[in-house]
Formats: structure tokens, sequence, C-alpha cells
């Protein structure tokens, strides 16, 4: 997301860290912020790794001294890991093995490891093939479930749902048909956790070598766009002793040092916070976590690899951050679903004391951002307009109406 890359430009620039920046899109937000250093135009993710890795080194050389990088995706968290060993000749970074660094980011894997160090999960199941998914619905499983890709890379690429909730088997076959590949199977079936936004929690982190957390905030997402499955577009810090302590264990349990962005929900039925998603990199969400003297796990990143202290901070409970135009979004999805009056929205802003993009001593991120929602408006006009027909329901779907 690209208000993850300006965060961190701003984060650090504001203590005279010099920034540079990488980015495919030449008009990227952080790109035109008066605290970039520099910018490199390159698809990370859209070339072959070692041609990445290469043009990394490139770059690193043309800064002269030692850089520090930090991914803000899993494909560039990935591909950091798998080539730490090259990638070190120019760059610092958080010194996780790729096995590590890959089960936690795919969601089938990090399953295990949460169950192995004791840390609660919703219950999984993983289909191998269509049968197994029929053999899964003879079962009779309760619903709403919900679908995850495993690793959603591929699905991204295809401009495919990476999270669906559905609500009936024959749904549940459908979203199926539509998004597995038989000869790579990548879907997974996880239970539904029921509850509002307030059953939502987060943790931000910084693990140390030695993963010990050096500074970690917990927080809630009060809107998520997409609605009800996507990343925060309104979030607020809310202390959590329990989530906390969890993350603490977890990461201590499994060697982890880093940055880290996870998620969970809070199950009533059982009382218990099940991990949901675990982010082996900096978050887009990071600046909702600053603490009261201005810490943020950018900035612990920074210090701890520079050989520098990390002070001691505190949360700031109360403390609100959106992603400006991702929350209108949202806001419209949750009026339609009647989630949202026009006097909460209104009130949800309260105590708002940072956005992702319109920011007084840097403007000009804004008009990017602008720019950029304009194209993707185009975009979406121009795909409905020359669409000529909806995907094909599956058999099983086709029946059921003609049954009903």
């Amino acid at each position: 997301m690209h208000h993850a890359g300006l965060a961190i430009t701003r984060s650090l620039g504001r203590w005279g860290v010099p920034v540079y920046n990488v980015d495919a899109d030449a008009h990227a937000p952080s790109f035109s912020s008066r605290y970039s250093k520099g910018k490199f135009v390159w698809d990370l993710e859209g070339t072959r790794a070692e041609e990445s890795v290469a043009r990394l080194l490139d770059i690193g050389r043309q800064l002269g001294r030692p850089a520090i990088l930090i991914p803000t995706t899993d494909s560039m968290a990935i591909l950091a890991a798998e080539n730490a060993e090259a990638l070190r000749e120019r760059f610092l970074f958080q010194d996780n093995s790729a096995r590590l660094v890959r089960s936690l980011y795919w969601k089938k894997e990090m399953h295990f490891l949460a169950r192995g160090a004791g840390v609660p999960t919703p219950e999984l199941f993983l289909p191998q093939c269509r049968q197994d998914v029929l053999d899964y619905l003879d079962g009779a499983p309760p619903f709403p479930v919900m679908l995850k890709a495993n690793d959603d890379r591929s699905l991204r690429q295809r401009g495919l749902a990476t999270k669906v909730i559905v609500k009936s088997p024959a749904e549940l076959l459908d979203w199926y048909d539509r998004l597995e590949d038989p000869g790579s199977p990548n879907l997974m079936f996880q239970e539904y956790i029921p509850g509002g936004a307030d059953s939502i929690w987060m943790f931000n982190g910084y693990f140390d070598a030695q993963s010990e957390c050096r500074f970690g905030v917990t927080g809630q997402k009060l809107r998520q766009s997409p609605i009800y499955t996507g990343p925060t577009s309104l979030g607020i810090v809310t202390p959590n002793p329990t989530v906390d302590r969890l993350t603490r264990h977890f990461m201590k349990a499994i060697g982890y040092k880093g940055i880290l962005d996870i998620g969970y929900r809070y199950d009533a039925r059982d009382g218990q916070y099940k991990v949901l998603d675990a982010n082996p990199r900096i978050g887009a969400t990071f600046r909702l976590f600053a603490g009261v003297k201005g810490m943020d796990v950018a900035r612990a990143l920074y210090l701890d690899r520079t050989g520098q202290p990390v002070p001691d901070d505190t949360a700031q409970p109360g403390r609100k951050w959106m992603v400006e135009d991702k929350d209108l979004n949202a806001s419209l999805g949750y009026f339609r679903d009647g989630w949202l009056s026009p006097w909460d929205w209104l009130r949800s802003y309260s105590g708002v004391q940072e956005t992702s993009f319109v920011a007084a001593d840097d403007p000009l991120p804004l008009l990017a951002m602008l720019r950029s929602d304009m194209a993707e408006l185009l975009r979406r006009f121009k795909v409905y307009f020359s669409r000529t027909a909806e995907p094909e329901p599956s058999a099983w779907l086709r029946n059921r109406r003609a049954k009903d």
C-alpha cells in the first residue's frame, strides 16, 4: 500500500534520517514527499527475483553507504529473507531465516506455528481437491466460513479476492471453483469468529536480536477496507494486556526478530483471543501505534540496527489514525449494510491525531493520492462498461438456482 512507504518516509525523515524510495509507480505519493531524498522507479514484485536483487544492490552502491532496507509487502519481506546473504553487502534489515518469514506469511504454516507455541487460532480445513470440499460440506460445517488463500500473491496478481466470508455451501463451492488452481491447491477454510469491530485486535511491535519486544502497542480496527475483511482504514489505540502477552510469548517461542504486524479476533464463545494473520514486516497501519514520545516500529528498527539504544515509550490510549480515501470508501459500505449512521460516522473521527496523506508540513503526497484515486476510478469505469458477461456460476450453484 502506498501509504506505508509514505509513512516510513515521513517518520524517519522528520528525524533527519535520509530516506530513499523504490516503487513501481512513478507517481507514488512517497516520491513527492519533502522528506524523500531520492526515488528509484523499479517493479520489485513484478520482476524476477535475481533482477530485483541486482537492482537493489545497484541502488545500494549508488547511495555509497550501508542503508536499512524496510520491505512494505509480504513479497518483498520474503525476497529480502531469501536473498539475505547477497543483500547484506549493502543493506541492514531484520535478521530472520527465510523459512520463518515464509511460515509466518503462509496462513497454513502460521496456524501450526501458533498452535505449537500455545497461541489459540481458529479451526482450519485444508482441501486438496474439489472432492475434499464436497466431503467437507457433507459434514454440515457451521456457516459462515472464511475462505482464504494460503499464499495470496498469485490471486492478487490475477486481480482476484484473497479472503471471502461465505454464507452457504453453494456459495463456498462457487468461490472455490472461481479461485482455486487445481494444479496447485492454495485455498483454506477457516472457522469464522462472530463479532463486530470491537472483537478485532492488532499488535504492532519491534523485537530485538534476542526476540525481546523493545516497543509494542495494541489497538483495534474500527473500520476496514474492503469492509469486514480488509486492512485498517480507521483504527484506535486500546490497551489489551492479553494480546500483548500472547504476542510477546509467540515471538519469543519462535525466535522472531524485527518489526511485526499481527491480528487477532476475540471469540466470545470461549473467551479466547485467536490469531488470524502475522505479517513479518512493517504494517501499513504502523503510525497508528506511535508512542507518547513519538516512537514507532520504523524508528525502533532504525535505532536498533544502527547500534543506538531504543528508548522506552508508552502507548497513547484513544489515539486514532485513518487512511482518508480508503475510509471514505469503507464508510459507504458500512452505511449500505446498516452498520453506520451519519451521526456515528461523524463521531468516529473524534480523536483522529494523524492521517495517511494530509500533513501540513508535507502537502504534495495528498495530490499524488488524489491522482491515483482518479486513475483507479477511471480504470473501474472502463472495466465495468467493457464487461460482456458475468463469470459462469458453478454447476452446483446452477442446479440449486434451478431447484429454487
